[in-house]
């Protein structure tokens, strides 16, 4: 899957044949001796903390972008929770109340970012 000079040609497609191997599963180029190790940790399938069978080598970005039990911050409070649950937490906590510093009116939290254009 490289360019090669012609004159190298017949030898390295010789060379590939013999050794290298294309992977079923992700179309890389792996040697031989390796391509069953490869594929024991690179295609096996894992199972995720959400039960979620998924190969072992997506299971990191599964783990950071996808799973729904990803650790999430709370935008009000900043406590750590797992991202199915934040939409209903940040509802609960959006709707506690914090003092304006500026008129004294008790605001929102889910409001305190807007609330500087109306204040006063």
């Amino acid at each position: 899957k490289k360019d090669i000079p012609a004159v190298n040609f017949l030898i390295h497609e010789i060379h590939c044949r013999r050794n290298i191997e294309i992977c079923p599963y992700c179309s890389d180029s792996i040697p031989k001796s390796e391509m069953k190790n490869h594929i024991e940790s690179e295609h096996v399938q894992v199972t995720c903390k959400c039960r979620m069978k998924i190969e072992n080598s997506l299971l990191k970005d599964h783990e950071e972008s996808a799973c729904p039990l990803r650790p999430v911050l709370c935008q009000f409070c900043d406590i750590p929770l797992a991202f199915n649950k934040l939409q209903e937490h940040e509802s609960y906590c959006g709707a506690r109340t914090e003092p304006c510093r500026d008129c004294g009116r008790n605001v929102l939290l889910r409001d305190l970012k807007e609330h500087p254009r109306v204040c006063g």
